[in-house]
């Protein structure tokens, strides 16, 4: 797997950096050599933060964690893109079809992991009233829900806003 390493408000020190490449490389059994994997960490009021992302075809592993201590928070890290990793695997219907980043041996191999069924168990209808981002945020406020979803009166389309760690807001808008 090939690194990119990034430090904010840190260092990254050779030993941070060894201790990602030992800890994530034991995940280079469900990779091929040539898969990204972008690590970033921070540090935010004696917080230790690191966030992994793995583009993969169509999809993104993504994992973050914080602790007191950055050899913890990748240790952390490590075990939760394992598990959506496994995860993943379940939901590849045809073989053919997964990404090209994926290990043929790891596809081949049967999991341990136990099956954990994505049920739906309720559905919403809403009318979607056009608005603006800043419109939404406060609808959501109101409701007192984490996300809200809306139709972009700037863009017609529909949108989503969610609240973020810190107190701050996201956008998300669709790409074609």
């Amino acid at each position: 797997m090939r690194y990119t390493i990034v430090g904010r408000n840190i260092e990254v020190t050779p030993g941070l950096r060894e201790a990602v490449e030992d800890k994530i490389g034991k995940l280079d059994r469900y990779f091929t050599p040539d898969t990204e994997v972008n690590v970033t960490m921070s540090v935010q009021r004696e917080r230790q933060n690191i966030e992994v992302t793995i583009p993969i075809k169509g999809s993104i592993i993504r994992a973050e964690e914080s602790s007191n201590d950055m050899y913890v928070s990748i240790d952390l890290v490590e075990e939760v893109i394992e598990r959506q990793i496994l995860k993943y695997k379940k939901k590849l219907v045809d073989r053919k079809q997964s990404s090209p980043s994926f290990s043929d041996t790891f596809l081949q191999e049967d999991s341990v992991i136990a099956d954990e069924e994505i049920k739906i168990v309720k559905t919403k209808k809403f009318a979607v009233k056009p608005m603006d981002p800043e419109e939404a945020c406060l609808q959501m406020e109101l409701l007192g829900h984490s996300f809200y979803v809306f139709l972009n009166s700037e863009s017609d389309q529909v949108c989503v806003v969610y609240k973020r760690k810190g107190g701050t807001y996201g956008l998300i808008e669709p790409e074609f």
